[in-house]
């Protein structure tokens, strides 16, 4: 399997996840790394936005599947399992969108504005 297939196996297991940060077997650390993964999927702000040329799409091929990897690598496999076999065609028509999810993303980029503003004008 090459890195362009598990990318989009990973990026698949978007929905498992979220079904995993539910699961009663999940551990606590893998829950809180459930919930940034799937916050940051279900975001309709990027951490690096699109426009950027080359950049922009770093989050979807590198930052999401990577995050997903190490969410998935937490979980339990037996509930990964139970999950994956409970997600699958879940998100089918598309994946949700809510602009909850979107708050840590803005919470990040005000608070990169904020210190360079801080750094610019109080020296």
């Amino acid at each position: 399997m090459d890195f362009k297939e598990k990318a989009k196996q990973i990026k698949k297991d978007i929905p498992a996840v979220f079904l995993a940060l539910k699961h009663e077997k999940t551990p606590i650390p893998a829950k809180i790394i459930a919930g940034i993964t799937v916050g940051y999927a279900l975001s309709p702000i990027d951490l690096i936005p699109d426009f950027i040329p080359v950049l922009g799409f770093l989050d979807d091929i590198i930052i999401l599947p990577a995050l997903a990897a190490f969410t998935i690598k937490l979980i339990p496999k037996s509930v990964m399992d139970e999950c994956r076999i409970m997600a699958d065609g879940m998100w089918s028509n598309g994946k949700p969108k809510k602009w909850c999810y979107a708050l840590p993303i803005i919470i990040i980029w005000l608070l990169l504005l904020w210190l360079i503003v801080k750094a610019v004008w109080f020296k």
